[in-house]
Protein backbone atom coordinates (compact mmCIF):
# COMPACT_ATOMS: atom_id res chain seq x y z
CA UNK A 1 0.00 0.00 0.00
CA UNK A 2 1.32 3.85 -0.12
CA UNK A 3 0.98 6.79 1.62
CA UNK A 4 0.04 10.04 0.32
CA UNK A 5 1.79 13.32 2.35
CA UNK A 6 0.76 16.68 0.82
CA UNK A 7 2.75 19.68 2.44
CA UNK A 8 1.45 22.99 2.08
CA UNK A 9 3.43 26.86 0.91
CA UNK A 10 4.07 27.90 4.77
CA UNK A 11 5.54 24.70 5.61
CA UNK A 12 7.86 24.29 2.72
CA UNK A 13 8.56 27.77 2.64
CA UNK A 14 10.28 31.16 4.82
CA UNK A 15 9.70 34.65 4.41
CA UNK A 16 11.23 35.97 1.09
CA UNK A 17 11.03 33.02 -1.03
CA UNK A 18 13.70 31.31 1.57
CA UNK A 19 12.61 27.14 1.58
CA UNK A 20 12.18 25.93 4.98
CA UNK A 21 15.16 23.67 4.93
CA UNK A 22 14.59 21.55 8.70
CA UNK A 23 11.36 21.25 7.67
CA UNK A 24 11.86 19.53 4.78
CA UNK A 25 14.88 17.30 6.26
CA UNK A 26 12.96 16.44 9.45
CA UNK A 27 9.46 15.34 6.60
CA UNK A 28 12.66 13.42 4.56
CA UNK A 29 13.59 11.66 7.34
CA UNK A 30 10.34 10.23 7.96
CA UNK A 31 10.03 9.48 4.33
CA UNK A 32 12.93 7.53 4.36
CA UNK A 33 12.61 5.33 7.15
CA UNK A 34 9.01 4.75 5.57
CA UNK A 35 10.20 3.85 1.86
CA UNK A 36 13.04 1.70 3.52
CA UNK A 37 10.52 -0.32 5.57
CA UNK A 38 8.93 -1.44 2.25
CA UNK A 39 5.98 1.11 1.72
CA UNK A 40 5.88 3.41 -1.41
CA UNK A 41 5.44 7.38 -0.59
CA UNK A 42 4.33 9.92 -2.64
CA UNK A 43 4.96 14.07 -1.65
CA UNK A 44 2.76 16.38 -3.21
CA UNK A 45 4.76 19.68 -2.57
CA UNK A 46 3.18 23.03 -2.65
CA UNK A 47 5.89 25.84 -2.73
CA UNK A 48 6.93 26.64 -6.25
CA UNK A 49 4.64 30.00 -6.92
CA UNK A 50 5.97 31.11 -3.67
CA UNK A 51 9.59 30.68 -4.04
CA UNK A 52 9.14 31.80 -7.26
CA UNK A 53 7.27 35.41 -6.32
CA UNK A 54 10.92 36.93 -5.11
CA UNK A 55 12.10 37.05 -8.99
CA UNK A 56 9.10 39.16 -9.84
CA UNK A 57 9.38 41.67 -7.12
CA UNK A 58 6.26 40.10 -5.48
CA UNK A 59 5.58 39.68 -2.00
CA UNK A 60 2.53 37.40 -2.16
CA UNK A 61 0.30 35.38 -4.83
CA UNK A 62 -0.89 37.80 -8.18
CA UNK A 63 -4.04 37.35 -9.42
CA UNK A 64 -2.66 37.24 -12.81
CA UNK A 65 -2.69 33.96 -14.65
CA UNK A 66 0.52 34.64 -16.18
CA UNK A 67 2.05 35.88 -13.44
CA UNK A 68 1.17 32.70 -11.38
CA UNK A 69 2.29 30.65 -14.14
CA UNK A 70 5.96 32.57 -14.78
CA UNK A 71 6.17 32.42 -10.65
CA UNK A 72 5.58 28.39 -10.76
CA UNK A 73 8.37 28.71 -13.53
CA UNK A 74 10.74 30.13 -11.57
CA UNK A 75 10.27 28.63 -8.01
CA UNK A 76 9.59 24.81 -9.06
CA UNK A 77 13.16 24.19 -10.00
CA UNK A 78 14.29 25.56 -6.76
CA UNK A 79 11.80 23.36 -4.94
CA UNK A 80 12.61 20.44 -6.76
CA UNK A 81 16.23 20.60 -6.07
CA UNK A 82 15.45 21.06 -2.30
CA UNK A 83 13.37 18.12 -1.99
CA UNK A 84 16.30 16.11 -3.71
CA UNK A 85 19.11 17.34 -1.29
CA UNK A 86 16.77 16.20 1.82
CA UNK A 87 15.78 13.36 0.22
CA UNK A 88 19.37 12.73 -1.24
CA UNK A 89 20.92 12.95 2.23
CA UNK A 90 18.60 9.68 3.21
CA UNK A 91 19.43 7.93 0.83
CA UNK A 92 16.56 7.98 -1.37
CA UNK A 93 15.75 9.08 -4.73
CA UNK A 94 13.52 11.80 -5.53
CA UNK A 95 11.57 12.64 -9.25
CA UNK A 96 9.22 14.97 -10.56
CA UNK A 97 5.99 14.64 -11.27
CA UNK A 98 4.09 17.64 -12.66
CA UNK A 99 0.26 17.09 -13.46
CA UNK A 100 -2.62 19.02 -14.68
CA UNK A 101 -6.85 18.45 -14.06
CA UNK A 102 -6.40 17.63 -17.64
CA UNK A 103 -3.81 15.38 -17.17
CA UNK A 104 -6.63 13.57 -14.17
CA UNK A 105 -9.99 13.50 -16.91
CA UNK A 106 -8.24 12.06 -19.41
CA UNK A 107 -8.48 8.46 -19.01
CA UNK A 108 -4.97 7.45 -21.15
CA UNK A 109 -3.32 10.04 -19.71
CA UNK A 110 -4.56 8.94 -16.64
CA UNK A 111 -3.69 5.62 -16.47
CA UNK A 112 0.11 6.56 -18.02
CA UNK A 113 0.43 8.71 -14.67
CA UNK A 114 -0.95 5.56 -12.86
CA UNK A 115 1.87 3.29 -14.22
CA UNK A 116 4.60 6.13 -13.97
CA UNK A 117 3.84 6.51 -10.46
CA UNK A 118 3.91 2.43 -9.97
CA UNK A 119 7.50 2.07 -12.06
CA UNK A 120 9.02 4.91 -9.73
CA UNK A 121 7.58 3.14 -6.51
CA UNK A 122 9.69 -0.13 -7.63
CA UNK A 123 12.09 2.04 -8.46
CA UNK A 124 12.34 3.06 -4.60
CA UNK A 125 11.81 6.50 -5.84
CA UNK A 126 9.98 9.11 -3.78
CA UNK A 127 7.70 11.10 -7.01
CA UNK A 128 7.48 14.65 -5.83
CA UNK A 129 4.08 16.21 -7.14
CA UNK A 130 3.05 19.35 -8.15
CA UNK A 131 0.10 20.99 -10.41
CA UNK A 132 1.83 21.88 -14.14
CA UNK A 133 1.11 25.82 -13.07
CA UNK A 134 2.69 27.03 -16.38
CA UNK A 135 0.52 24.93 -18.78
CA UNK A 136 -2.68 25.29 -16.34
CA UNK A 137 -5.54 27.25 -17.12
CA UNK A 138 -7.85 28.91 -14.82
CA UNK A 139 -10.25 26.46 -16.27
CA UNK A 140 -8.52 23.35 -15.89
CA UNK A 141 -6.75 23.51 -12.61
CA UNK A 142 -6.98 21.80 -9.46
CA UNK A 143 -7.83 24.65 -7.61
CA UNK A 144 -5.12 23.94 -4.53
CA UNK A 145 -2.80 21.28 -4.40
CA UNK A 146 -5.09 19.90 -0.85
CA UNK A 147 -7.41 18.71 -4.24
CA UNK A 148 -4.13 17.41 -6.07
CA UNK A 149 -3.46 15.53 -3.00
CA UNK A 150 -6.88 13.92 -2.82
CA UNK A 151 -6.51 12.86 -6.37
CA UNK A 152 -2.94 11.84 -6.44
CA UNK A 153 -4.17 9.07 -3.27
CA UNK A 154 -7.39 7.65 -5.64
CA UNK A 155 -4.73 7.60 -8.47
CA UNK A 156 -2.18 5.39 -6.58
CA UNK A 157 -5.14 3.54 -4.24
CA UNK A 158 -3.30 5.32 -1.39
CA UNK A 159 -3.97 3.55 2.33
CA UNK A 160 -3.41 7.31 3.49
CA UNK A 161 -3.73 10.73 2.49
CA UNK A 162 -1.82 13.11 5.35
CA UNK A 163 -2.21 16.77 4.65
CA UNK A 164 0.07 18.87 6.74
CA UNK A 165 -0.08 22.21 7.54
CA UNK A 166 0.58 24.94 10.36
CA UNK A 167 -1.80 24.06 12.59
CA UNK A 168 -2.58 20.97 14.34
CA UNK A 169 -5.55 20.43 12.92
CA UNK A 170 -9.16 21.35 12.00
CA UNK A 171 -10.06 23.68 15.14
CA UNK A 172 -13.52 24.57 16.25
CA UNK A 173 -12.78 28.07 15.87
CA UNK A 174 -9.22 30.27 14.60
CA UNK A 175 -6.51 28.50 16.54
CA UNK A 176 -5.13 30.37 19.44
CA UNK A 177 -8.20 32.33 20.40
CA UNK A 178 -10.17 31.48 23.18
CA UNK A 179 -11.99 28.91 23.45
CA UNK A 180 -10.51 27.21 20.18
CA UNK A 181 -10.45 23.34 20.48
CA UNK A 182 -9.08 20.90 17.68
CA UNK A 183 -11.43 18.53 16.33
CA UNK A 184 -10.35 14.63 16.25
CA UNK A 185 -13.03 13.49 14.02
CA UNK A 186 -13.70 14.71 10.42
CA UNK A 187 -17.60 14.38 10.82
CA UNK A 188 -17.46 17.03 13.75
CA UNK A 189 -15.72 19.58 11.11
CA UNK A 190 -19.22 20.15 9.22
CA UNK A 191 -20.22 23.48 11.11
CA UNK A 192 -16.69 25.13 11.16
CA UNK A 193 -16.03 28.52 9.98
CA UNK A 194 -13.01 28.54 8.14
CA UNK A 195 -10.43 31.24 7.32
CA UNK A 196 -8.64 32.53 4.59
CA UNK A 197 -5.58 30.89 3.21
CA UNK A 198 -2.13 31.99 3.79
CA UNK A 199 -0.47 35.12 1.65
CA UNK A 200 1.72 32.69 -0.23
CA UNK A 201 -0.74 29.69 -0.56
CA UNK A 202 -4.02 28.95 -1.39
CA UNK A 203 -5.54 26.67 0.14
CA UNK A 204 -6.64 27.28 4.10
CA UNK A 205 -8.33 24.89 6.30
CA UNK A 206 -12.12 24.66 4.32
CA UNK A 207 -9.61 23.33 1.11
CA UNK A 208 -7.98 20.57 3.02
CA UNK A 209 -11.50 19.53 4.70
CA UNK A 210 -12.80 19.30 1.35
CA UNK A 211 -9.89 17.41 -0.04
CA UNK A 212 -10.06 15.01 2.87
CA UNK A 213 -13.91 14.35 2.44
CA UNK A 214 -13.37 13.64 -1.16
CA UNK A 215 -10.63 10.96 -0.52
CA UNK A 216 -12.61 9.63 2.45
CA UNK A 217 -15.09 9.24 -0.12
CA UNK A 218 -12.85 7.15 -1.97
CA UNK A 219 -12.22 4.60 1.04
CA UNK A 220 -9.04 6.65 1.63
CA UNK A 221 -8.62 7.67 5.43
CA UNK A 222 -7.22 11.30 5.79
CA UNK A 223 -5.48 13.07 8.76
CA UNK A 224 -4.75 17.08 8.92
CA UNK A 225 -1.96 17.29 11.20
CA UNK A 226 0.83 20.02 11.85
CA UNK A 227 3.41 19.42 9.77
CA UNK A 228 6.71 20.51 12.19
CA UNK A 229 8.71 18.74 14.91
CA UNK A 230 11.15 15.51 14.38
CA UNK A 231 7.84 13.06 14.37
CA UNK A 232 5.18 13.24 12.88
CA UNK A 233 4.37 11.04 9.91
CA UNK A 234 5.51 7.99 11.94
CA UNK A 235 3.27 8.46 14.92
CA UNK A 236 0.61 9.29 12.56
CA UNK A 237 1.05 6.03 10.30
CA UNK A 238 1.58 3.96 13.12
CA UNK A 239 -1.98 5.17 14.73
CA UNK A 240 -1.37 7.39 16.78
CA UNK A 241 -4.30 9.73 17.56
CA UNK A 242 -2.98 12.91 15.73
CA UNK A 243 -4.63 16.19 14.28
CA UNK A 244 -7.85 15.47 12.68
CA UNK A 245 -9.04 12.10 11.33
CA UNK A 246 -11.15 11.97 8.49
CA UNK A 247 -12.63 7.96 7.83
CA UNK A 248 -12.59 6.30 4.74
CA UNK A 249 -15.82 4.72 3.30
CA UNK A 250 -15.91 0.79 3.26
CA UNK A 251 -17.42 1.27 -0.32
CA UNK A 252 -15.00 -0.75 -2.67
CA UNK A 253 -14.64 0.72 -6.28
CA UNK A 254 -12.77 -0.14 -9.77
CA UNK A 255 -10.08 1.92 -10.55
CA UNK A 256 -12.11 2.86 -13.37
CA UNK A 257 -14.91 3.73 -11.41
CA UNK A 258 -12.73 6.00 -8.74
CA UNK A 259 -11.53 7.75 -11.71
CA UNK A 260 -15.25 8.33 -13.49
CA UNK A 261 -16.44 9.82 -9.74
CA UNK A 262 -13.59 11.52 -9.09
CA UNK A 263 -11.52 12.22 -12.02
CA UNK A 264 -13.82 13.09 -14.48
CA UNK A 265 -15.59 16.99 -14.75
CA UNK A 266 -19.40 16.95 -15.95
CA UNK A 267 -20.05 18.47 -18.92
CA UNK A 268 -23.50 18.26 -18.25
CA UNK A 269 -26.51 16.69 -16.35
CA UNK A 270 -28.82 14.55 -17.09
CA UNK A 271 -32.70 15.20 -15.43
CA UNK A 272 -34.51 11.71 -14.67
CA UNK A 273 -37.85 10.64 -13.53
CA UNK A 274 -38.62 8.59 -10.31
CA UNK A 275 -38.53 5.33 -12.36
CA UNK A 276 -35.10 5.86 -14.16
CA UNK A 277 -33.73 6.74 -10.69
CA UNK A 278 -34.86 3.54 -9.36
CA UNK A 279 -33.56 1.30 -12.37
CA UNK A 280 -30.10 3.06 -12.21
CA UNK A 281 -29.52 2.63 -8.42
CA UNK A 282 -31.55 -0.54 -6.92
CA UNK A 283 -31.59 -2.62 -10.37
CA UNK A 284 -27.65 -1.58 -11.83
CA UNK A 285 -29.60 -0.98 -14.73
CA UNK A 286 -28.38 1.32 -17.68
CA UNK A 287 -29.94 5.03 -18.23
CA UNK A 288 -32.26 4.71 -21.00
CA UNK A 289 -33.45 7.90 -22.84
CA UNK A 290 -37.18 7.45 -22.57
CA UNK A 291 -36.09 7.79 -18.20
CA UNK A 292 -34.20 11.65 -19.27
CA UNK A 293 -37.05 14.67 -18.77
CA UNK A 294 -33.84 17.37 -19.89
CA UNK A 295 -30.90 17.90 -20.67
CA UNK A 296 -28.48 20.89 -19.03
CA UNK A 297 -25.54 21.61 -20.34
CA UNK A 298 -23.46 21.10 -23.70
CA UNK A 299 -21.65 17.64 -24.13
CA UNK A 300 -21.27 15.17 -26.70
CA UNK A 301 -20.67 11.15 -26.67
CA UNK A 302 -18.02 10.65 -24.30
CA UNK A 303 -18.53 13.50 -22.17
CA UNK A 304 -19.27 12.81 -18.36
CA UNK A 305 -22.83 13.60 -17.09
CA UNK A 306 -24.15 13.81 -13.90
CA UNK A 307 -27.41 12.34 -13.24
CA UNK A 308 -30.02 14.01 -10.79
CA UNK A 309 -33.40 12.58 -10.08
CA UNK A 310 -36.68 14.50 -9.45
CA UNK A 311 -35.44 15.97 -6.27
CA UNK A 312 -32.71 17.86 -7.70
CA UNK A 313 -29.82 15.97 -5.91
CA UNK A 314 -27.48 14.47 -8.54
CA UNK A 315 -26.96 10.90 -7.73
CA UNK A 316 -24.68 9.23 -10.17
CA UNK A 317 -21.90 10.04 -13.09
CA UNK A 318 -21.78 8.39 -16.13
CA UNK A 319 -20.54 8.74 -19.90
CA UNK A 320 -22.75 9.88 -22.32
CA UNK A 321 -23.64 7.59 -24.97
CA UNK A 322 -25.48 9.96 -27.53
CA UNK A 323 -25.61 13.46 -27.79
CA UNK A 324 -28.42 15.98 -25.79
CA UNK A 325 -30.55 16.11 -28.93
CA UNK A 326 -30.39 12.35 -29.33
CA UNK A 327 -31.61 12.04 -25.89
CA UNK A 328 -33.97 14.53 -26.07
CA UNK A 329 -35.77 12.32 -28.69
CA UNK A 330 -36.83 9.83 -25.79
CA UNK A 331 -36.40 7.11 -28.08
CA UNK A 332 -37.55 3.60 -26.77
CA UNK A 333 -34.08 1.60 -26.46
CA UNK A 334 -31.54 4.57 -26.74
CA UNK A 335 -29.36 4.44 -24.08
CA UNK A 336 -28.14 7.67 -22.52
CA UNK A 337 -25.54 6.07 -20.37
CA UNK A 338 -24.48 2.38 -20.21
CA UNK A 339 -24.05 0.71 -16.79
CA UNK A 340 -20.51 -0.06 -17.53
CA UNK A 341 -19.95 3.03 -17.52
CA UNK A 342 -21.68 4.53 -14.49
CA UNK A 343 -21.22 5.00 -11.12
CA UNK A 344 -23.40 5.49 -8.68
CA UNK A 345 -22.56 8.05 -5.62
Amino acid sequence: MTVVVKLGSTLVTGPGGSVRRKVLAQRAREVARVVEGGEPVAVVSSGAIALGLPHLGLDSRPRSIPKLQAASALGQGKLQRAWARALGREGVLSAQVLLTAGDIADRAAYVNAKHAFEALFAAGAVPIVNENDATATDEITFGDNDALAAHVAILVRARLLVLLTEVEGVYTRNPGTAGAELVSDGTDADAIAFGAASRRGKGGMESKVLAARMAAAAGIPTVIAGGTGAAVLEPILSGERRGTRFHGTDRELSAYKLWLRFGKTPRGRLHVDDGARRAVVVDGRSLLAVGVLSCEGRFEPGDAVELVGPDGEAFARGIATAAPGEIASRTRGLEAVHRDRLVVY
